[in-house]
């Protein structure tokens, strides 16, 4: 078994997003492949236990045969942080052990990290000894932060020394991306940490749907949700005359549009474009006439309390957070990795 360990020190990197694009590839080359989240968040309860969602997403798009309790052996949650200010650490830290020699089987198991390379340290799970004691392979994992992002990477290189596969960089803008291909990769080749891979910003997987916007805004639902699992894909802000709206909106593909209740003349010209859904600020309700076209276009209707300039906030702040674990995502998560990685580079690193 070769554990592949998908490390960071921040959420939302992408470690999901590459575990997943990385374990496809690999079971499509004839690889049996595993999967562990050794420190979950965000439990979700299946049965009477509770396991990481992240794990319970990779076991079905994996399809893996291996039971959740090895695949998800700790959460840090409520109830664990409560065991542990009573002094119950071996509990944790056995059941991770336990969980990788369950696997032991495997080709190559990954393992997602944590939002940070500490966590789980007081719960005596340290997984630097972890990827010492088993030999792991690293991959690197940061989103484009321009100048901090070599930083990160060679810092947390520096901490697992001679396990370190190499780097990936990810979310990257496109203006950017040439030059973190050769510029920054080639600054990292000589500090001895290849750039195995570099992603640009998806719109897909950046996106986020009109049932989580919904969740997200605390918004009331007017019509149509046969449709809230539609995809939003970009945002725009309907403060301009009809004829300016109409040219900017048919610029933007499966987009929402925010504007308050009274503009009917934007509501109606957004749902002549591709608009996935509208966003009415304010609190008020759209007119009769604006429901009835929304109706028979099949564009949810959003209605929420906050003003124009704190629904956008409230949205810049949840976007590049969204989980890549909507079914969806998985074909353009698969598709990227293997076409942006240098999987035999990555092969070789790995002996296979």
């Amino acid at each position: 078994m070769i554990p592949l360990f998908i490390i960071s020190n921040s959420p939302f990197t992408g470690k999901t997003f590459l575990s997943l694009g990385i374990g496809l590839s690999l079971k499509e080359r004839g690889f049996k492949v595993g999967y562990i989240k050794p420190i979950g968040s965000h439990p979700v309860k299946v049965g009477k236990a509770l396991y990481a969602a992240d794990s319970i997403f990779m076991k079905e798009a994996l399809d893996l045969q291996d039971p959740l309790d090895v695949i998800s052996p700790f959460v840090m949650n409520y109830e664990s942080q409560e065991s542990l200010l009573k002094g119950d650490q071996q509990k944790a830290s056995e059941k991770v052990k336990n969980a990788f020699s369950a696997q032991a089987d495997k080709d190559v198991l990954i393992v997602g990290g944590s939002g940070s390379i500490f966590n789980g340290f007081s719960f005596g799970i340290d997984i630097f000894q972890i990827i010492r004691e088993l030999n792991g392979k690293v991959l690197i994992v940061d989103a484009w932060k321009a100048e901090n992002t070599a930083d990160t990477i060679l810092g947390l290189a520096n901490l697992v020394k001679d396990h370190v596969v190499g780097g990936i960089i990810n979310r990257v803008p496109q203006s950017a991306l040439a030059y973190v291909r050769t510029e920054v990769s080639g600054f990292l080749e000589k500090q001895g940490v290849p750039l195995i891979g570099a992603f640009p910003k998806d719109s897909l997987l950046e996106s986020i749907t009109v049932r989580q916007l919904k969740d997200l805004l605390g918004g009331s639902l007017l019509c149509c949700e046969e449709a809230l699992d539609e995809y939003v894909e970009h945002f725009s802000v309907g403060a301009m005359d009809v004829d300016s709206a109409l040219n900017y909106f048919r610029r933007l593909h499966n987009k929402a549009v925010i504007t308050g209740a009274h503009r009917s003349d934007i509501q109606l010209a957004a749902m002549e474009t591709s608009t996935k859904c509208i966003i009415l600020t304010g609190g008020l309700q759209a007119n009769e006439v604006v429901v009835k076209r929304a109706e028979a276009k099949g564009i949810p209707i959003l209605s929420v309390n906050e003003d124009t300039f704190s629904v956008i906030d409230t949205i810049e702040t949840a976007i590049g957070k969204t989980r890549i674990r909507e079914k969806g995502k998985t074909a353009r998560a698969k598709e990227m990795v293997a076409a942006g990685i240098d999987f035999q580079r990555l092969l070789k690193t790995l002996g296979r």
